[in-house]
């Protein structure tokens, strides 16, 4: 496991990390399709926190993109490196996350986050920003809609409404699996809307969340509580 430290400089306030989206959001890449489906690696990642302990975790966990199976995984852990602020969370991640990343002993190939990328009130959640740090093609994975505005897709799997922000369309609902609540698919850096909802179908065989998604959940939690033990 990677032990993280705040960088230096990091946004200690609001208005400070408002700044540098602001600055990062003009470098998201929207005109690439991104690799194609089922080829390569993909990467889950996620985080845990302990903000008792002023702890986080994060895992990375590589898969084969075309049979699903774990390929590689790393751990990070460090403190919380921002206060709770809606719309500000990447700023709590990003560090710890980035670190897993680099822990990996391969290529991450797309990643996939349990989050948002353009489907921000800003523009700019944790799939871009982590997209635009480390060029690597991201999309956002979420579940639930944040503050946007979505007609129910069709109930079969693969049915996909738009996700709005007023008229702008800023993601999709997508149906995983029959019947069940769709997961709100968003790009973040270097891969359009349409590659992200068909990485996210292969992603999902069997459940509601993508596989990358699962296992770097269950990873970053079995971290956490060894690392607070």
């Amino acid at each position: 496991m990677t032990i993280v430290s705040i960088p230096a400089g990091w946004p200690v306030t609001e208005e400070q990390a408002r700044a540098v989206q602001d600055e990062l959001r003009e470098r998201v890449v929207l005109d690439e399709p991104g690799p194609p489906p089922g080829t390569g690696h993909v990467t889950g990642v996620d985080v845990a926190y302990d903000d008792e302990r002023d702890v986080v975790v994060a895992a990375a966990v590589v898969l084969d993109a075309a049979t699903r199976e774990v390929v590689a995984e790393a751990t990070a852990v460090g403190r919380v490196s921002f206060p709770y602020v809606p719309g500000l969370l990447a700023f709590r991640e990003i560090p710890t996350v980035m670190a897993a990343l680099d822990a990996l002993p391969r290529p991450p190939g797309l990643v996939v986050c349990d989050g948002y990328g353009l489907a921000h009130p800003r523009r700019f959640g944790l799939a871009s920003h982590l997209g635009v740090l480390t060029g690597l093609p991201t999309i956002g994975v979420a579940k639930n809609p944040f503050t946007f505005s979505y007609e129910e897709p069709g109930a079969r799997r693969g049915s996909a409404s738009p996700l709005l922000a007023g008229t702008d369309e800023v993601g999709r609902a997508l149906r995983t699996q029959d019947g069940i609540k769709p997961v709100f698919v968003s790009v973040g850096h270097r891969v359009d809307l349409g590659n992200a909802c068909a990485h996210t179908l292969a992603l999902t065989p069997k459940y509601r969340l993508p596989e990358s998604t699962r296992r770097a959940d269950s990873l970053c939690r079995q971290a956490l509580r060894q690392a607070t033990s």
